[in-house]
């Protein structure tokens, strides 16, 4: 089963919401920008940060670019301007596919998955999904592996309010739990 989130958001989510929600196209939520984010201020070894790099360019069919620190903080040995973790901003063509693999493959191979929590969605209406291990994606099947990192995913959308985009992402077809 082949589904595309661009294609169900312009014939049956978007129809269905201004039939039931809004009067006008134009207040319709969508998906603005996705935005992937990994931390490595802990890793030390530049071969290591080359492969979160090079993994995370993989998953997500884009380059990285690097976070630097804003600021010193002692505690965590970090200096500033001191290289502290990458971030890409996927949009258009590249963030529905992301998103399409994501939603239909990523997700459902996360361990023990029982569906997303509601609590993911802020007061703004953005999604924020943490991933413990980036092996769930299909492309890391076959690479070898030197350890897993974590990333986090914010999926930013228009709506406004927690509540109208909950009800958005559940039409999209995101898997919440029923909790």
């Amino acid at each position: 089963m082949k589904c595309d989130l661009k294609e169900k958001y312009t014939k049956e989510v978007m129809p269905k919401l201004i039939k039931e929600v809004y009067k006008n196209k134009m207040a319709v939520p969508k998906i603005e920008k996705v935005t992937i984010n990994v931390g490595t201020g802990s890793v030390k070894d530049d071969n290591h940060r080359k492969y979160i790099e090079n993994s995370l360019a993989v998953i997500a069919g884009q380059h990285f670019s690097k976070r630097l620190a804003k600021k010193s903080i002692a505690s965590f040995k970090v200096r500033e301007g001191g290289h502290v973790g990458y971030s890409a901003t996927l949009r258009g063509k590249r963030m529905y596919d992301f998103l399409n693999k994501l939603v239909f493959v990523a997700i459902p191979r996360k361990r023990d998955f029982r569906g997303l929590s509601l609590k993911s969605v802020d007061e703004a209406g953005n999604l924020t999904i943490g991933f413990k291990d980036h092996l769930i994606f299909p492309e890391m099947a076959n690479e070898d592996v030197r350890s897993s990192f974590g990333f986090s995913v914010t999926i930013v959308t228009t709506a406004k309010g927690k509540e109208k985009a909950k009800q958005f992402l559940k039409e999209m077809g995101f898997p919440f739990s029923k909790k």
